[in-house]
């Protein structure tokens, strides 16, 4: 981005321009020479170029590069009617773009998810109050005109008006027939309505008040970043909602990061109890049309809060002044494909450009964050106690040693006798194993294979709901088989394993009174049949809940008092170096489901390693054991990562490619400092032919350095073989892993050696 000046604000017409269109260019910059259209144009002004027989979405990145002859420069084709790209997004994308080895092209992709940019503006139809009064009186009709005369001159949608009268659509057009309400056309994207922060909240607790005050006081000082902890039911929405309030009384805009769908619906009722209003909403469960009102308003200042999931962050807002990223040690954070980035660490960095604060909230922090704040860099706020009369849940381990539990049942009699104690008492129980499907593992018994999925090579999963297979690598899905694909043996295979589905049909024959809700995200058709489930629960009609990790945060079930965690071992062990941190922030967040209302609730935790640190553990000592071993192996939060490639005979790979190699190698990583034995799941090509041979090479790579380092600091070379781009040959090549400056950068050595 040398080349881009960024010193001129407007360019007049037939001015050299550069602009930065979304697709990518090979290795260039992806910012492309223009004239100005006719008019002139801002900077940052979003613009439709053409680039061959196409047109392009881009942004007025700049001047120029001057380089390319003027007399075959391509005019801008027009101005797209949205607010101009803001100084600080550009630098936010630029920067963010360098910091995960993301190409600018990429970057903008990202910032412009929101479809019919370059439309005209929609029309919709509105209704208001008209003249005179019907011609038959009922009661639909006078709640129609009592709550279009309770909200004066405000305008409506058909639904919304149906809604807030508690009638059928059909009364609403017969008396726009007769004149009695007037419909309008009115344009699509309209600002949201606004909220009050001068709204009186909840009464808070004197820890929570003071946990206001302080974020309060950081909000006057511009940047800062605040991690806010808080036991679960403590209150933490609460008090962040307070900092949304302060936000919005500067005339600043506010964003609310939350990690799941499921949540968002639920909470837009918090906020609108708060405010009086509902916020705009940025997440996948929207409308496209929804999507592109979001976006516009949002750079025009026509929304003051901002409600979404991890991309929402990308959006061009106009004074963005608090971003709230809750449940902030959630994985979901964490984009998986195409641009590379963790939204918990990008907010941090957005916040930073803006002079906005951050608040990350959580009742288990990641170990980043704790790391951050010990370090000074963050501020961290305690919240000790649940609020009101409702405490924490009581936490026992059951020990799956000394239960007598058949081969084909995971639920042990101790906590089967425990939710039938509930069921007596008319309250809920909530059985939690984090595995979708019915059993994660399809075993021939007559020759010993496991089905696995034909594109990656991971285990398929049984779904006997949906009478399939499902791979949750790659998403691949095939029918149940009724033969073996390796031995063609008929009726041999079988279920091995627990998972939702099946957990769910034990309960059923153990409880068969009981009225039994399943809660998984690949059983609900749509985000909002999913939120009727929760919803229905919440209002007691399940006695038992069968759930994944969807249950186990945010959501508040008055009357579940138990929480049963069938496996906690399954997290334990693995490559990852954050297992034993992430099966304790699930097993603590899950836990708090318990209790929350006035009745005092109990956690049972099935496993059969009691005396493992994390099952015994409480935050401070999670904080130390899980951290130690991280300090001696020298990897994150301690240190970070550099991984490169030197490889005989082969072009140097791009830094984006050493990135993705360092993610795919990660259990090998691990490995090499001494940790368990575990068979490396294979991807993509290195699935057949060399690949196998490849898989040796590094198994015996990982023998002599695991031997030779033990729990040493992770580095030096690990032998791997690597498949060219022309003829599909294998070479040899080395994949470097060391500790490392804070970023990421490509080590390649000469090409021979």
């Amino acid at each position: 981005m040398g080349h881009t000046k960024m010193s001129r604000s407007y360019f007049d017409e037939g001015d050299r321009l550069g602009v930065l269109i979304t697709q990518a260019m090979g290795d260039r910059s992806g910012v492309l020479d223009y004239l100005a259209p006719e008019g002139g144009c801002h900077l940052g002004a979003f613009v439709e170029v053409p680039l061959g027989p196409r047109r392009m979405l881009g942004v007025v990145w700049g001047e120029g590069e001057g380089s390319f002859d003027r007399a075959k420069l391509r005019q801008v084709q027009r101005v797209l009617d949205s607010a101009p790209m803001r100084a600080g997004m550009r630098d936010f994308l630029t920067r963010a773009g360098a910091y995960t080895l993301t190409p600018l092209p990429a970057m903008l992709r990202l910032a412009t998810r929101a479809p019919g940019l370059g439309d005209t503006p929609g029309m919709r139809k509105i209704y208001r109050r008209g003249v005179g009064l019907p011609d038959r009186d009922t009661k639909a009709r006078r709640a129609v005109l009592a709550t279009l005369e309770e909200y004066g001159d405000l305008a409506f949608t058909l639904k919304e008006l149906a809604e807030m009268a508690g009638v059928s659509t059909s009364v609403i057009k017969g008396l726009a027939t007769q004149g009695v309400v007037r419909e309008e056309e009115a344009p699509r994207d309209v600002a949201y309505r606004t909220l009050d922060p001068e709204m009186s909240g909840k009464s808070l607790t004197d820890d929570q008040a003071k946990a206001a005050a302080h974020l309060q006081q950081a909000g006057d000082q511009g940047y800062s970043t605040t991690l806010l902890r808080g036991v679960t039911g403590s209150g933490k929405t609460e008090v962040y909602l307070e900092a949304v309030a302060d936000t919005l009384r500067r005339g600043r805009q506010a964003l609310v990061l939350l990690p799941e769908i499921a949540l968002t619906q639920e909470f837009l009722t918090r906020v609108e109890a708060r405010f009086g209003a509902k916020p705009a909403e940025w997440h996948s469960g929207i409308t496209q049309t929804e999507r592109r009102r979001c976006w516009k308003m949002v750079g025009e200042g026509g929304a003051q809060m901002v409600v979404g999931a991890r991309s929402s962050l990308f959006l061009p807002f106009r004074d963005l002044g608090l971003i709230v990223v809750d449940e902030e040690h959630d994985t979901s954070y964490k984009q998986g494909d195409g641009v590379l980035y963790n939204a918990r660490d990008m907010a941090v960095l957005r916040a930073s450009i803006e002079g906005a604060q951050v608040v990350l909230a959580s009742a288990t922090p990641s170990l980043e964050s704790w790391a951050n704040t010990e370090a000074g860099k963050y501020t961290r706020l305690e919240l000790t106690s649940r609020f009101g009369a409702a405490v924490l849940p009581e936490m026992r381990a059951i020990d799956m040693r000394n239960e007598t539990l058949p081969s084909h049942r995971w639920i042990s009699p101790s906590l089967q006798a425990a939710v039938t104690a509930r069921l007596a008492r008319g309250e809920q129980s909530l059985l939690f194993i984090n595995r979708r499907g019915y059993a994660p593992i399809t075993l021939c018994r007559a020759c010993g294979s496991q089905i696995e999925c034909d594109q990656c090579d991971a285990r398929m999963v049984e779904h006997r709901f949906l009478k399939r297979l499902v791979c949750h690598q790659c998403g691949e899905t095939k029918p149940m088989p009724t033969v073996c694909p390796s031995c063609q043996a008929e009726d041999r295979l079988a279920a091995v394993g627990p998972g939702v589905e099946r957990l769910t049909e034990e309960a059923v024959a153990l409880f068969p009174d009981a009225r039994v809700a399943t809660l998984s995200s690949d059983m609900y058709g749509s985000a909002r049949a999913l939120k009727d489930q929760i919803a229905a629960i919440a209002g007691g009609e399940a006695d038992i809940i069968i759930g994944t990790q969807l249950v186990a945060k945010g959501h508040n079930f008055p009357l579940l008092t138990l929480v049963g965690v069938i496996d906690a071992d399954l997290g334990l062990h693995g490559s990852d170096l954050r297992a034993a941190e992430r099966t304790f922030q699930l097993v603590r967040q899950v836990a708090g489901r318990a209790g929350r209302s006035d009745k005092p609730g109990m956690a049972l935790i099935q496993t059969h390693q009691p005396e493992h640190p994390v099952i015994r553990a409480i935050s401070p000592a999670m904080k130390k054991t899980s951290g130690a071993p991280r300090r001696i192996n020298g990897v994150r939060p301690a240190c970070p990562l550099m991984a490169g490639w030197r490889a005989s005979s082969c072009r140097p790979p791009t830094p984006r490619r050493c990135l993705t190699l360092a993610m795919r190698w990660r259990a090998m990583m691990l490995r090499c400092a001494g940790s368990g034995p575990r068979s490396l799941a294979r991807r993509g090509p290195h699935r057949t032919g060399p690949g196998a041979a490849s898989r040796a090479a590094v198994g015996q790579g990982r023998q002599k350095r695991g031997a030779a380092r033990g729990a040493g600091a992770m580095g030096g070379a690990i032998p791997v073989k690597r498949k060219s781009a022309a003829g599909g040959r294998y070479r040899p090549a080395e994949l470097l892993l060391t500790p490392s400056s804070p970023t990421l950068a490509a080590c390649a050595g000469p090409r021979g050696r």
